[in-house]
C-alpha cells in the first residue's frame, strides 16, 4: 500500500486506521516504507502511526538517542495520543523505544523490538559508508539483509545521497556513536510491560546472541526468530513478522485494559 504522509504541529508522519495505537519507529537508515506491510496488515483494526524521525536534520547537539526520545515524546504529546499505546522499533528505533519506555513507563503498554540496538550493534558492517563510493554503499546497504536483492536501487540511492551530505553524515555519526555508548543492559529489568522480540536468524548487525541477551534481561519477554532474514524482519519476512505480532497483540490484549481506542474523528 502507498503510505500517505501528513504534516501537522511541525511533524511529518503516517497515520492510518482506527483502533488501539501502534507507534512504529524506524532505524537510522530507515524510512516510512520499511513498515508498509505492517501498516497494510494492522491498519484494519489498529491506528498505526509512524513519525519521521529527524535523524538527518535535527540540531547537531541534539543528534543523540536521548534527543530522538525527546522528539518522540513531543510528537506523542502534540498528537494527543491515548494514555497507553504499543510501541514497535527496528534497529535504532528499538533503542529509542526502549529509552522512551524507561522514561514514560505509564504510557507504553506493550513493546515490540526487532533488530534493536541498545546492547550491541555492528552498524554498517563495522564501518561508515565511504563518501562518493556508490559500490561501497550498495554493498553496505545489502549487508542489512539476508538477500541483498532486498536492497533496491531506490534504497541504495537514498543512503548514497545521505553519505554525500556533510551535514547529514555528521548527524548520522553523532547518533550512531550515541547509540553505541548508550548501553541499556543495567536498565532493562525496569521494563515491566510485555515485550516481543522478532529477530532475523541471519542478522549480522545485531546478531541472534543479542536477541538472547535481551530475552535474558527483560522481565516479561517472548522471542521469535525468522530464518533467511537479516536486520529488518518486517521488510524481508513481513508475513512471518506480522504473524508473530498478531499473536502477541492477541495474547496480551487482556492485560491491556487501559488501551484507549483513538479514531480519526476524535482528533
Amino acid at each position: 500500500m502507498e503510505l500517505r504522509r501528513q504534516h501537522q504541529h511541525g511533524f511529518d508522519y503516517v497515520d492510518e486506521g482506527q483502533g488501539p495505537v501502534l507507534l512504529l519507529l524506524h532505524g537510522l537508515f530507515g524510512a516510512l516504507s520499511n513498515w508498509e506491510e505492517v501498516v497494510a496488515e494492522f491498519s484494519t483494526d489498529h491506528r498505526v502511526i509512524i513519525p519521521v524521525l529527524p535523524v538527518y536534520d535535527m540540531p547537531l547537539l541534539q543528534a543523540t538517542v536521548p534527543g530522538l526520545v525527546e522528539y518522540v515524546a513531543s510528537f506523542v504529546e502534540k498528537l494527543r495520543l491515548p494514555p497507553v499505546f504499543t510501541v514497535l522499533g527496528n534497529s535504532l528505533g528499538g533503542h529509542v523505544a526502549l529509552v522512551y519506555t524507561l522514561r514514560n513507563p505509564g504510557r507504553v503498554g506493550r513493546l515490540v523490538l526487532t533488530g534493536s540496538s541498545g546492547l550491541f550493534e555492528d552498524g554498517m558492517g563495522g564501518s561508515f559508508p565511504k563518501r562518493g563510493n556508490y559500490d561501497f554503499v550498495r554493498e553496505r546497504v545489502g549487508y542489512t539483509f539476508y538477500d541483498p536483492a532486498v536492497a533496491t536501487k531506490e534504497l541504495v540511492d537514498e543512503v548514497f545521497a545521505v553519505t554525500n551530505s556533510n551535514a547529514k553524515c555528521l548527524r548520522m555519526i553523532s547518533i550512531a556513536r550515541s547509540a553505541q555508548h548508550h548501553n541499556l543492559a543495567g536498565d532493562l529489568d525496569r521494563i515491566a510491560v510485555p515485550v516481543l522480540l522478532v529477530w532475523g536468524l541471519n542478522d549480522t548487525i545485531t546478531p541472534p546472541p543479542v536477541a538472547h541477551d535481551f530475552e535474558r534481561l527483560l522481565p516479561q519477554v517472548e522471542l521469535g526468530f525468522l530464518d533467511h532474514c537479516g536486520h529488518a524482519p518486517m521488510m524481508e519476512r513481513p508475513h512471518g513478522f506480522n504473524r508473530y505480532l498478531r499473536r502477541f497483540l492477541h495474547r496480551t490484549a487482556a492485560a491491556q485494559p487501559s488501551l484507549v481506542i483513538a479514531t480519526h474523528s476524535a482528533r
